[in-house]
């Protein structure tokens, strides 16, 4: 399992990135300051910092400067309000590998994190995936269950990823269509509806709960 820490002085954020990244399968630390990532550090392995730049004390280009300069090199992935480009010019001059500002999406983070990670060396992704009878190979593309192969397609399969990417959290249509199908795509939201039928027949999944007005999410522990 991924160990991330989470950087930042504001509460509400901290809680909520670690609610919703716990749900997606990553181990959270947090600190409200770089003295306290710090500290945690020294006692826990971590693979990637969230990193705000509005801290107490040292700020957050100082703190991935540090890091930087005692060749440390976990991936660092700057979350900040501050929008401007010499804001995000001075993110990635400091040492950090990513930069988001707030508001952000949860979807587009938790892609960022993955790549960041993978672009790491990090070994973790989940490629196989069992669940009752049923076995996903994500990275095959394929399915099977005590019947044999299931004919499934791979946009079947790169949503059920994404389900189980942010499983227990809600994604809208809208979040599942930029993320499978793309901005540049043509595709009206109820497409989404159709596909997520599809996946409860061919793979006879009862745990893709559907939120209604929102979207879906997949309810698993594993």
């Amino acid at each position: 399992m991924f160990q991330l820490l989470i950087v930042d002085d504001d509460k509400n954020i901290r809680k909520f990135l670690s609610t919703v990244l716990s749900h997606a399968g990553y181990k959270i630390f947090h600190a409200i300051s770089a003295g306290e990532a710090l500290h945690i550090m020294e006692k826990y392995k971590i693979d990637l910092i969230i990193l705000d730049i509005m801290l107490p004390g040292m700020d957050g280009y100082a703190f991935a400067e540090l890091l930087r300069g005692c060749n440390n090199d976990i991936p660092i992935l700057m979350l900040s309000a501050k929008q401007f480009p010499h804001d995000i010019k001075q993110g990635f001059l400091s040492g950090t590998d990513d930069y988001m500002t707030k508001p952000f999406s949860m979807v587009v983070l938790g892609k960022r994190i993955t790549a960041l990670l993978r672009r790491a060396g990090v070994k973790d992704e989940l490629n196989i995936w069992k669940y009752g009878e049923l076995t996903v190979d994500f990275s095959g593309y394929s399915a099977c269950n005590q019947n044999g192969k299931i004919n499934i397609t791979p946009k079947e399969i790169e949503l059920l990823k994404l389900l189980l990417d942010h499983k227990g959290l809600v994604l809208s249509r809208s979040q599942i269509l930029n993320a499978v199908w793309g901005d540049d795509t043509y595709v009206i939201d109820r497409i989404v509806d159709s596909y997520i039928r599809n996946l409860r027949k061919k793979l006879e999944l009862n745990c893709i709960a559907t939120v209604k007005g929102i979207g879906y999410k997949l309810e698993v522990d594993v």
